[in-house]
């Protein structure tokens, strides 16, 4: 382990090994050999020739794909101190390995045909990646609201004691923000394109002289080179890179991704304040360096942290989209080599954590049992106030009696410290004309809650079911926490 330089948390603490690849050099050179590979086999299988003789061989291209994945970094790095230029310092890397095939090595391309082509592929593995660990968390959620559906719990509007709900119908919440994460990352995943080959400010001009002027040839580079690399198609037009608004939009995703799992970190951190939810805990696990008592909720903090990261990150691709001259400027390369990699090792890390939180979550029922039930009088007044109209009283009366006697015991809770009385000022009041065994007895929490088990039922039917379906060669995942 090197302890002399830098070292980010995000590849040390935080992102999986599986995300870390993705955006390893490893990952992103042996991309650029099959992007070289796919251009010259589609040059050759176009016809590309000289005076009747191929410029391409088949010969040439096995040599190309015998040194795709044993790249001589020592050989790359000591020409880039000489020539300044990653992509010509490859190129000649590869060319000593493939002395047959050096001369037609990137071939009609630019810079920007292996640099842009390969962002585009790594962020298309990375967003695969993304929807694996989104589709689990989803099951993850969907499981730990279908077994506490019917939960009662106390609902805070403003923080404060609201109609009661139920544990799952909260986790539903939760729940739904994930599932509309997963269709804005099958959307753009669906829709991602590469560059294709159309050279330095995206006229196709070096094929116009290669294939001398053949526009029906010409057209087909861009499609062959797609499907040899995995993709559709290509974007129609282009200056010399492709839309920085494509970067823009898989930031985005990522970042509403973070928005999503920050909200649920802030109910769960809230809740274990409550004592009511707790995230799990490891046997050894120490909480505080001076508070040995203490759990602390570290988990969905550290979701919080990494999703607010992530949201700010966000912006960078925004910013470069927008402030991009013409048909290419290079201010845009240091930022994205940071902040796109970044967003992903960062957004991956947060799943991780959402997918082991959700995974060992507990709930204490008495805990939330015993804070429903010294609110629920309250919460009960309106019930109890049409049980006494129907044995005659005066609706507007009543009213107005609940309405006194419910202040009367807020008092005794908030300023004399002792428990709700609602129940036995109204049993005492001869205007109700209802004894403390009927009150007692309208006390269950289940008549409180509504729809809020059914409401699952329908949206984990409705919603969820075909979405776990769909994705079911997904599912199966356990995360693993590095610190």
């Amino acid at each position: 382990m090197n302890t002399e330089n830098y070292q980010s948390p995000l590849s040390q603490r935080y992102a999986s090994k599986e995300m870390q690849y993705i955006f390893s050099q490893d990952m992103k050179f042996t991309t650029w050999r099959k992007l070289w590979i796919a251009l010259a086999e589609t040059e050759k299988e176009l016809g590309l020739s000289q005076n009747g003789e191929p410029v391409i061989t088949q010969e040439q291209i096995d040599e190309l794909k015998a040194h795709v994945t044993d790249i001589n970094y020592d050989v790359a790095r000591a020409r880039e101190k000489e020539v300044r230029h990653d992509v010509m310092s490859h190129v000649y890397a590869y060319g000593q390995q493939c002395p047959k095939a050096a001369g037609i090595i990137h071939l009609g391309a630019t810079s920007c045909y292996v640099g842009d082509n390969t962002d585009i592929i790594l962020m298309t593995e990375g967003l695969k990646l993304i929807k694996k660990k989104l589709v689990n968390v989803i099951k993850e959620l969907s499981d730990f609201a279908d077994k506490y559906k019917a939960q009662p719990t106390l609902a805070f509007t403003h923080f404060q004691p609201a109609q009661p709900t139920s544990v799952g119908k909260r986790a539903s919440l939760w729940l739904q923000e994930f599932c509309m994460d997963l269709e804005d990352v099958e959307y753009v995943l669906n829709n991602m394109k590469l560059l294709g080959c159309k050279g330095t400010t995206g006229t196709q001009a070096s094929f116009v002289e290669l294939f001398d002027g053949n526009d029906e040839i010409i057209n087909q580079i861009d499609n062959k080179i797609a499907e040899k690399m995995g993709f559709k198609e290509c974007y129609a037009v282009s200056g010399q890179t492709y839309s920085r608004k494509v970067d823009m939009k898989v930031a985005n995703v990522l970042s509403g991704i973070a928005a999503s799992a920050h909200k649920m970190s802030n109910d769960i951190r809230l809740l274990q304040h409550l004592k009511e939810v707790e995230e799990p805990v490891e046997k050894s696990q120490i909480g505080s360096s001076a508070m040995a008592y203490k759990r602390n909720p570290m988990r969905s903090e550290r979701i919080a942290s990494l999703s607010r990261y992530v949201m700010v990150d966000a912006l960078n691709p925004a910013i470069t989209a927008a402030t991009q001259w013409f048909e290419r400027t290079l201010d845009d390369s240091a930022n994205k080599r940071i902040s796109i990699p970044e967003a992903f090792l960062a957004t991956d890390g947060i799943l991780d954590l959402c997918l082991n939180v959700v995974d060992g979550l507990v709930v204490y029922p008495k805990v939330i049992e015993k804070r429903l039930m010294s609110e629920l009088p309250f919460m009960a007044t309106e019930n109890i106030m049409m049980a006494a109209v129907k044995k005659g009283g005066n609706r507007q009366e009543l009213h107005e009696r609940i309405r006194q006697l419910s202040m009367e015991a807020g008092k005794n809770v908030k300023v004399e410290g002792k428990d709700n009385n609602l129940l036995e000022l109204i049993a005492a009041d001869e205007s109700f004309n209802v004894t403390k065994e009927e009150l007692e007895q309208a006390m269950d929490p289940s008549l409180y809650i509504g729809r809020s088990d059914k409401q699952v039922d329908e949206f984990l039917n409705s919603v969820v079911k075909p979405i776990l379906e769909k994705n079911k060669d997904l599912l199966g995942m356990k995360a693993e926490i590095n610190v």
